[in-house]
């Protein structure tokens, strides 16, 4: 059997599935069997695949029909145009996300700043921001020892270890320390809706990233309140944040004695993250 007749099979496994990548998943999911680039593999459709390389493929593309993330699979996720570690101990990067990164850095731009990623999952904000922020030093904390382990390995792969730190710890154990920049995509699903998500986030990815409490509020009202002890003077906070919450998120920053400076809408034309500056 050759590698365009598998990625045919696989393919209409994944569509009878409901999946709507399917075609790309199921050449993915024979990148990661042959561990060879995907275009290596398009350009070389008619080779005959060994009996092994068959099996760990039909084993990736049982794991995917399930639901399980494609990400997860190939145990990593692209972001700001780099390739960061996954597991499951840490959310998968969303492309909404970079549009934060990309606000930020026309902000700091040539600046020299500390950075705070509270519940740094993959460390993807973060690193993206020192790559681009080249003088600039960062910490990264979050609950997870596992999703630590896998921030240190995504700065070593990217060469940033030497300019960040990471914590296990909780962001409610004030820094000695202030910082010009705090950043996070914190849980902020509604605890009730939950339920209602796609099979592959609610079985796959970690609940204590989803999960914002009764109000989809309990963390970033944490967040808030501790930023505003760990910013320097007009020290900026850069939120991500669920559908429809901006007013009440609002509301909150300025009642902690911040001012909004700066409104992200999301490639749906949701509100998606906030920032705002420190008085």
């Amino acid at each position: 059997m050759n590698a365009l007749e598998i990625i045919k099979i696989g393919s209409n496994l994944l569509k009878e599935k409901k999946i709507r990548s399917h075609i790309l998943d199921s050449e993915l999911l024979l990148s990661k069997a042959l561990n060879k680039s995907r275009e290596e593999i398009l350009i070389n459709l008619n080779k005959e695949l060994s009996n092994n390389n068959i099996l760990t493929f039909k084993k990736y593309l049982k794991r995917r029909s399930k639901d399980e993330p494609i990400a997860y699979i190939l145990g990593e996720k692209e972001f700001w145009s780099k390739k960061f570690d996954v597991s499951r101990h840490t959310l998968i990067p969303r492309p909404e996300t970079e549009l934060l990164v990309e606000k930020l850095y026309l902000i700091f731009k040539g600046k020299k700043i500390s950075i705070l990623d509270i519940g740094t999952g993959s460390g993807c904000i973060i690193l993206s921001l020192l790559s681009i922020l080249k003088q600039s030093v960062g910490v990264g904390i979050d609950i997870s020892r596992k999703a630590i382990f896998i921030a240190r390995k995504n700065a070593i792969k990217h060469k940033l270890l030497n300019r960040i730190k990471f914590f296990n710890r909780s962001f409610e154990n004030i820094f000695a320390v202030k910082f010009d920049l705090v950043v996070s995509n914190p849980p902020y699903i509604d605890r009730k809706k939950i339920k209602n998500l796609s099979n592959d986030i609610k079985k796959f990815e970690p609940i204590m990233a989803l999960d914002g409490g009764n109000d989809g509020l309990d963390l970033i009202k944490k967040v808030i309140y501790k930023a505003k002890y760990i910013l320097k003077i007009n020290g900026i906070l850069a939120l991500e944040i669920g559908n429809e919450q901006d007013k009440k998120v609002s509301k909150i920053l300025i009642d902690n004695n911040f001012r909004i400076k700066h409104v992200i809408k999301d490639y749906k034309n949701n509100i998606r993250c906030l920032i705002a500056k420190l008085k």
